[in-house]
């Protein structure tokens, strides 16, 4: 097996950078040529409870064991990882890593490890091996209950519409949930490999999330991720679902990209994210209009936003926090539709809509929107979706795009809804 080490960055001579802090070690990574096997190696050997899993269409990574956990505090979060990560480093661990999950309600704890031990590799879909199928889910009998029941989510939808149009806001993501309870214990490491392998291109990951809890997803989504002097941020808002006939898949695909709802509500998420970016970047590019993404289900409107850091200091995780939660999956104004979710969801959604992702002690790191995702507790998965409601919003559409959205994992399950 090839494994690679992520670059963390060089010490001085004095083992400080020159802000005063202790500097990360490095290594050089592997030859990247050899991909056959190294991601899908580290795929084969998560382990539910004892690993953390996340790739990503740059690299790979498996995390086993608890060196430190960042601790909950008033403080802010980069603080406290920083923190945290400067200690390690301090305590003789030359590339420390935090790795983990935020919630959605950012007063909430999070659940940030710095691993014992960290296993790099390529990315994916780079490794050969990830084209070969996934075993089948095991057979189960499965109790499937909606939270809210989709006439209730419809409901939902219609008081937004009501209220966006008495000029209460712009915009809110509503969310409904799906759990399923099983027949027998869950296999979590099947599950994992269903989703990696149908999208090796996505955000795949398998972090825990809570205890005895764990939150598996395939998410299509990049909050913001830097390496370097570069910054990417890749928010998705307008989506449509996928078809089976190629004729009717290519024609949903330009209705999405000519839609004027969809658009509307893509351009006010790509707004957010560069005046939530432009105070730490130099340069920033933000195309003009939108591309398409695809994932096994989905089709959606994409904007690929690249800068450059105004401070090198500044971290990922820095960033990821400045932009959550983007109106796309929260709403505008954000004060306003986190009221409204709270008034109009019938569930917490934990980590659904928070962010999971890596960050090391250069700064470096990938934060992804969690979305496409299920906790899983006991023999219960707990499914979300969501879709943002707009002024032309109807309840049939978005209650039809939720159920679409669904299907990642409900195919992954072997659920046929």
């Amino acid at each position: 097996m090839t494994t690679v080490h992520h670059v963390a960055g060089r010490p001085s001579e004095s083992g400080v950078r020159p802000d005063g802090r202790p500097a990360a070690q490095g290594v050089q990574p592997a030859d990247p040529t050899a991909t056959v096997g190294a991601a899908t190696s580290l795929l084969d050997a998560y382990e539910p409870g004892r690993a953390r899993f996340f790739s990503s269409p740059t690299r790979t990574l498996l995390a086993h064991g608890v060196r430190a956990e960042v601790p909950h505090g008033e403080a802010p979060l980069h603080w406290r990882v920083t923190r945290t990560l400067d200690a390690e480093l301090l305590a003789g661990n030359p590339a420390p890593v935090v790795i983990g999950a935020v919630p959605f309600d950012h007063a909430a704890p999070a659940a940030l490890a710095v691993p014992e031990a960290v296993r790099w590799a390529p990315a994916l879909a780079q490794d050969p091996l990830v084209a070969l199928p996934a075993d089948a889910p095991a057979a189960a009998d499965w109790d499937v209950r909606p939270v809210p029941e989709p006439a209730g989510y419809g409901r939902a939808v219609a008081e937004a519409v009501r209220r966006m149009r008495r000029g209460e806001f712009s915009k809110v993501v509503l969310a409904r949930t799906l759990e399923l309870r099983s027949s027998r214990d869950l296999d979590l490491p099947t599950l994992l490999q269903r989703l990696a392998r149908r999208d090796p291109t996505g955000y795949t990951f398998a972090v825990p999330s809570g205890p005895r809890r764990t939150l598996l997803g395939a998410s299509p989504e990049l909050l913001v991720s830097r390496r370097g002097g570069r910054i990417v941020a890749n928010p998705l808002a307008g989506s449509t679902p996928r078809s089976a006939d190629l004729a009717e898949d290519v024609r949903r695909a330009a209705a999405l990209l000519e839609s004027a709802k969809d658009l509307h509500e893509h351009a006010v998420v790509v707004d957010a994210v560069r005046e939530a970016l432009a105070p730490y970047c130099r340069t920033l590019d933000v195309p003009v209009r939108p591309t398409l993404v695809r994932t096994a289900t989905m089709w959606h409107l994409s904007t690929t936003v690249v800068g450059a850091p105004a401070d090198p200091a500044v971290s990922a995780l820095e960033l990821a926090c400045a932009l959550h939660p983007t109106p796309a999956v929260c709403g505008t104004p954000t004060a306003t539709a986190r009221s409204v979710i709270g008034e109009l969801e019938p569930f917490d959604r934990g980590a659904y809509t928070g962010m999971v992702g890596w960050s090391d002690a250069s700064g470096d790191g990938e934060w992804v929107v969690t979305i496409r995702c299920a906790e899983a507790e006991g023999r219960t998965l707990r499914l979300f979706a969501g879709a943002g409601v707009v002024e032309q919003s109807s309840p049939e559409a978005e209650t039809a795009e939720t159920a679409a959205k669904f299907q990642t994992f409900l195919q992954a399950v072997g659920v046929d809804q």
